[in-house]
């Protein structure tokens, strides 16, 4: 256990520092830096011996966290390191990304601000690269079985890495030109760069895993013809199919969903595109939808140089504090300030939309009317108090409905669920035997950390699906612990 009486020596959370806001919003580099490593232990030693871990129950992996906080405060850096993959394949991406449901279920945060857990785990993550702690995990013998996994994001790449480590010859196939998913072009340089990710699949490389980009299965190769091929294949292709707005001028030019105003922005970033065609700079800008996409809009535009910014919301402001009906340890809806909005915008809550308004078919506003709460729970525009608000850009940031596309059950006769996820059973199994599905391909919109939970425990139902028995750790079934975090 870290320091037993730690968080009564230290009682004040300090959270890892962010470049000044003048001059992070000048390019794409990540927002945040790396903390001082005295106070890194400083803060690891506020995690209490509190008997009952719930932080481990707030957490979809089940990351050993009071271990490697007192790892980190004793400064036994290569066992922190293996004790965080002991859970976690890429603890570099949830450090960044993962809004840490863990600390809102931290026994110190009844009375103090929880643990800086998050922190401490991009540290480690960091640590195991900059130390040279990360070498290549070889098997000890080689299976005669293959694995197909269809889509390279964080659920694809953890089954991937684990069922590689296990000995099967795993090929990773990816529509896109590069390898990440998600990871690559949903998430901007600014919350994760993509070197970060380019080392971690060096790794992978190394070990084995075979990656396949600018292959879309089910156009390029059928999902028949890749069955014959494998053994198994596991369907992490992700939720990307956008949730729209039905109301009238939806059409117009300058009506965007938000995933490709992402996408966009960070191939150019990256070099792989000359200039964005969706350009913020100079425009009025709404994003519809409070959540990490909309937020990750607001960050892209303002460093695009956008004349004005405004995120509306059709329901209340959520409160500062946890609510009476979300107690401790659950993960509660308040308000919250990412570092995008810490750079520009404004937000306005109670805003339901009403039309897209325009002229010769481009975007010139957007009509709204303050919400009204009816008695049956619904959410109605008031009468009489439409607006139009100027907008050249109009960003939907309104979640995602399942997969877009429906190959897999033309081509295999694989069901989807009512919420038009690839369905599977209790051992993410599908009804066409040797074919499992991972991820947000069959949970729905999700976590970044609950994507990596499920490939992992997908990669061990493969492995016994395959060979009778596993030796691969199993953290979670596709209904166990079912708590709603995404964001």
């Amino acid at each position: 256990m870290a320091d037993p009486r730690g968080f009564l020596k230290v009682t004040n959370r300090q959270d890892r520092p962010k470049r000044p806001v003048p001059v992070r919003i000048l390019d794409f580099k990540e927002v945040q830096v790396a903390q001082n490593e005295a106070v890194l232990k400083n803060q690891a030693s506020r995690c209490m011996d509190c008997g009952v871990p719930f932080c481990h129950m707030g957490c979809p992996l089940g990351n050993l966290i009071p271990e490697w906080n007192d790892l980190v405060w004793r400064g036994q850096t290569a066992e922190a390191v293996e004790r965080m993959h002991a859970t976690n394949n890429f603890p570099e991406f949830t450090g960044r990304v993962c809004p840490a449901p863990c600390e809102s279920s931290c026994v110190l945060g009844i009375n103090q601000p929880a643990v800086t857990i998050k922190q401490i785990e991009y540290s480690i993550g960091e640590a195991a690269f900059d130390e040279n702690l990360i070498e290549p995990i070889m098997p000890e013998r080689m299976l005669d079985k293959t694995v197909a996994v269809v889509g390279s994001g964080p659920a694809g790449l953890a089954a991937a890495q684990q069922l590689t480590q296990a000995g099967f010859t795993v090929a990773v196939y990816e529509r896109d030109d590069k390898i990440g998913g998600l990871l690559r072009y949903g998430i901007p340089d600014f919350k994760l760069e993509k070197d970060v990710v380019d080392r971690r699949l060096a790794v992978m490389e190394a070990e084995g895993t075979r990656f396949r980009t600018n292959v879309e299965v089910g156009k390029d190769i059928s999902w028949d013809e890749l069955k014959k091929r494998f053994d198994a294949v596991i369907v992490a292709t992700g939720a990307t199919k956008p949730r729209g707005l039905n109301i009238p001028g939806a059409d117009l030019d300058g009506v965007h969903f938000a995933m490709d105003y992402l996408t966009e922005s960070n191939r150019v970033v990256s070099g792989l595109k000359s200039a964005p065609e969706i350009n913020a700079t100079g425009k009025n800008v709404i994003v519809l939808g409070g959540g990490d996409t909309g937020s990750d809009c607001i960050g892209t535009a303002v460093r695009q140089g956008a004349a004005s910014i405004t995120t509306l919301a059709i329901g209340k402001e959520p409160p500062r504090d946890r609510a009476d009906h979300e107690p401790w340890p659950m993960y509660p809806k308040v308000f919250e300030v990412s570092s995008s909005h810490e750079e520009g915008g404004e937000r306005k809550y109670l805003a339901s939309t009403v039309e897209f308004v325009g002229e010769n078919g481009k975007l010139t506003g957007l009509k709204v009317a303050e919400t009204e709460y009816m008695d049956d729970g619904r959410r109605l525009p008031k009468a009489g108090t439409e607006h139009i608000i100027p907008a050249d850009l109009v960003f939907l940031a309104l979640g995602f409905t399942g997969q877009d596309s429906e190959s897999i059950t033309e081509q295999l006769g694989a069901e989807f669920d009512a919420r038009t996820n690839v369905a599977r059973d209790e051992t993410y199994m599908t009804n066409v035997p040797g074919v499992f599905s991972a991820g947000d391909a069959g949970r729905g919109q999700s976590l970044v950390v609950w994507a990596i939970a499920e490939g992992r425990a997908c990669a061990a139902a493969v492995e016994r699906y395959l060979t009778g028995s596993t030796s691969l750790p199993e953290p979670v079934g596709p209904g166990d612990r079912e708590i709603d975090l995404a964001v």
